[in-house]
């Protein structure tokens, strides 16, 4: 039974939390949901459906090769421990190589959360390169400027990757493509699984990325899921950056003040791996934590009992699917790529047989693990 002291303290928690998350999920409604975007728009679902079945199929050659080489600038913050940015790229220029489409590539990384002002360097240069198309991310405040000042320029088309939610505030003036993996589908996947390890009640740690769309995505998603179990109660949250430091240190502070926590929620790669080592420096591995992605990382963490749960895209599928639509592009067959191609993505937990996760890791690297030739 809890202290006096206690409650008092965890009803803060509750309220500010309360506080946190009515400002997120306003922020969230301001982006449309796929299955809310295919109602509203009908005539995408066969697009999409098509779409989908190219990117699963052999490659094509194109039939109709420019008169130049396509300019392609790619903006990624892919300087993190999950792979999925660079298998991305891997797989994006197989599937060009594949299709025989001519093209020039730029690539700019960056780090997560941090490197904002750096982002906005690369962006500039990559402008002055002047591409055909741009492929960047959205996740906070000044990269969304960016992105509506080159919508409002049309040129270069720009593919928005790892988002799969069309922002209400540019339906008139949307970006060429979003392409990714649903976050909330997978985050959906794993509370439904983290909340039967734990019968449905005990205490929980949020690790959330940076404040912006992965957050509210993954992070809010999980909360509003586990919101509708009133025995189970989220006891602290923080934002972490995307750093493993910071992680570790919110994990070990949470440890000392509420030692029955039964499970953490962690927004990415690097956050849960940063979790994980305060888990077992304290020895509380009992403690239900997740990974998100399926990277390489996370797999191996998986296999040696230190995660518990994860999702895992099947990642090349939106580098193939960025090449493919360019190569539609250029043929002048843009009505036949959807405004959103969102990839499959399957939740695995510790218990996996070896031979489901190999299964589905040459499905998901099926070029990624490939070495690129050179040109």
């Amino acid at each position: 039974m809890f202290r006096f002291s206690s409650r008092i303290e965890i009803l803060k928690v509750v309220l500010l939390t309360l506080m946190l998350s009515s400002l997120r999920i306003q922020a969230a409604e301001d982006y449309i949901r796929i299955d809310e975007y295919v109602s509203q728009h009908p005539e995408q679902r066969t697009v999409m459906d098509a779409f989908s079945e190219i990117v699963r199929a052999p490659a094509e050659p194109i039939v109709a090769v420019p008169e130049r080489p396509v300019r392609i600038a790619v903006i990624y913050p892919g300087l993190q421990t999950s792979d999925y940015w660079r298998r991305s790229l891997v797989s994006f220029e197989h599937r060009l190589r594949s299709i025989q489409l001519p093209y020039e590539l730029k690539s700019f990384l960056s780090r997560p959360s941090v490197d904002s002002a750096l982002q906005s360097q690369q962006l500039a240069e990559a402008l002055q390169w002047q591409p055909d198309y741009l492929v960047f991310t959205l996740d906070i405040a000044p990269q969304s400027r960016m992105i509506e000042r080159l919508i409002a320029r049309g040129k270069p088309k720009l593919i928005l990757q790892n988002v799969t939610t069309p922002l209400v505030r540019w339906q008139a003036h949307q970006p060429f493509l979003y392409v990714g993996f649903d976050h909330a589908q997978g985050t959906k996947l794993m509370a439904d699984w983290m909340l039967k390890q734990i019968n449905h009640e005990g205490k929980y740690l949020m690790l959330y990325f940076s404040p912006g769309y992965v957050s509210q995505m993954r992070g809010d998603t999980f909360a509003r899921e586990v919101a509708q179990h009133s025995r189970v109660i989220q006891v602290a949250a923080y934002y972490t950056d995307g750093d493993r430091e910071k992680a570790y240190t919110a994990t070990l502070r949470t440890l000392e003040k509420h030692p029955d926590i039964k499970m953490i929620f962690a927004n990415s790669t690097d956050v849960a791996l940063g979790a994980l080592c305060a888990l077992r420096e304290s020895d509380r591995l009992d403690i239900l934590l997740n990974g998100w992605g399926g990277g390489d990382a996370e797999l191996k963490e998986l296999n040696h009992q230190g995660l518990d749960v994860t999702v895992m895209r099947i990642n090349d599928d939106n580098g193939i699917a960025m090449a493919e639509a360019i190569k539609l592009d250029q043929l002048d067959q843009a009505q036949r790529v959807p405004q959103i191609f969102s990839g499959d993505i399957k939740l695995l937990n510790k218990d996996q047989l070896p031979a489901e996760v190999n299964k589905l890791k040459q499905q998901a690297f099926r070029l990624s693990d490939q070495p690129i030739e050179t040109q």
